[in-house]
């Protein structure tokens, strides 16, 4: 089985921590769209497999209209091959989140709602210069259930200078309120080039505080477990049956598509991403020709991967994977470097795999790279 990404690179407005690829001046939508769909033709035979997710991603997806949407998922279907049991999710932001809209989503099959709330909290979400206010926050979501959307993904950051305690825990309680089935959690993070860096470097906005975001993480973990949410990925909550699948595709090394302009793709063996300029990215495409840069991955980065992506999710590090693809000598010189850390209690070993303990997620990124091999 294998995924899309497609990435949408339009937004109604910036967000100041936002790094991704976007634009705000939408005068290339059909240009982009319809590169897209053309693009699925050219890199047809890049996965073989079938397609059991696709994920409209952005940029924010939601903008667009229902020709757009509709147009893009008919050339997909005429370019690979579906799973009958096929997740298709679209990122939306509150604003746009209309009853017309919905009804059109879920006529095209969309079937789960990536919904970038962020915060509940009117200051924080002018503090972020987000599009939507804290009354659309909880609108969106009881209109998308309203409309039979069950499988709602929510988008909240923590660990804002405009965000205390308190508002974190009724952040939280406002989505287990709701009744959502997953979040998405993550700490704030200032961005080399963004409006946010610039306006910190300025003494325009206040620089983000690590102890306060350890904090909020850690309360997080506890508030989500007594909901009774599997912690399945350092920032990610479901209720049983309701994990990603696209995202867990990502963790579990399968093969994506990333069809779009600045998209990434994987295959196993090598990595690939589209040149992040809509302009040059239609004309290239018109041209037949893939704007994207190939990075072909040695052993040593394919095990550097695994290590990344298995440390953060609850199942973890399997030893007997990593042995029979990567050599008893590579796992030694792993569970070697994993000691220090199996003794501090960072990692737990059980079972033949290497799991973060509740303290090891907080120094997850930096685990992993201490058993990243040359």
């Amino acid at each position: 089985m294998a995924g899309i990404y497609i990435h949408i690179p339009f937004c109604h407005q910036a967000c100041h921590y936002c790094n991704f690829h976007f634009s705000t001046s939408k005068q290339l939508i059909p240009e982009v769209m319809k590169a897209i769909s053309k693009e699925a033709f050219l890199r047809k035979g890049y996965i073989t497999e079938k397609v059991e997710t696709i994920y409209f991603g952005g940029g924010t997806p939601s903008l667009l209209s229902a020709d757009d949407l509709q147009y893009t998922l008919e050339s997909l279907r005429n370019n690979f091959q579906f799973d009958e049991n096929i997740e298709i999710t679209l990122e939306a932001n509150p604003d746009d989140i209309i009853e017309e809209k919905l009804i059109a989503w879920k006529n095209l099959g969309i079937n789960r709602l990536s919904i970038g709330i962020q915060s509940f909290s009117e200051t924080d979400l002018q503090w972020m210069n987000r599009g939507h206010n804290s009354k659309q926050a909880l609108s969106c979501i009881e209109l998308a259930i309203l409309q039979g959307f069950n499988n709602i993904t929510i988008d909240l950051i923590y660990g804002t200078p405009t965000l205390s305690d308190e508002q974190w825990q009724a952040n939280v309680q406002t989505a287990l309120s709701l009744n959502v089935s997953h979040l998405s959690c993550y700490a704030l993070t200032v961005e080399p080039k963004t409006a946010l860096a610039l306006l910190i470097q300025k003494n325009k906005k206040e620089e983000v505080d690590a102890d306060k975001q350890a904090r909020h993480f850690e309360l997080l973990m506890q508030w989500m477990q007594e909901a009774g949410y599997e912690h399945y990925e350092i920032s990610n909550f479901a209720k049983p049956g309701y994990r990603s699948k696209h995202n867990s595709s990502y963790w579990k090394g399968k093969h994506y598509i990333g069809l779009g302009p600045s998209a990434h793709s994987f295959n196993g063996v090598s990595r690939e991403w589209n040149i992040a300029n809509n302009a040059l990215y239609i004309s290239s495409i018109e041209q037949e020709l893939l704007p994207h840069e190939i990075e072909h991955l040695t052993p040593a980065h394919q095990l550097n991967e695994y290590v990344m992506t298995s440390l953060r999710t609850s199942e973890g590090l399997s030893v007997v994977h990593t042995e029979n693809n990567w050599g008893k000598e590579k796992l030694t010189l792993l569970m070697d470097s994993a000691q220090k850390w199996i003794e501090s209690n960072h990692l737990l070993l059980e079972n033949n795999f290497l799991r973060l303990s509740k303290k090891g997620k907080l120094l997850a990124d930096g685990i992993a790279s201490d058993l990243f091999q040359l």
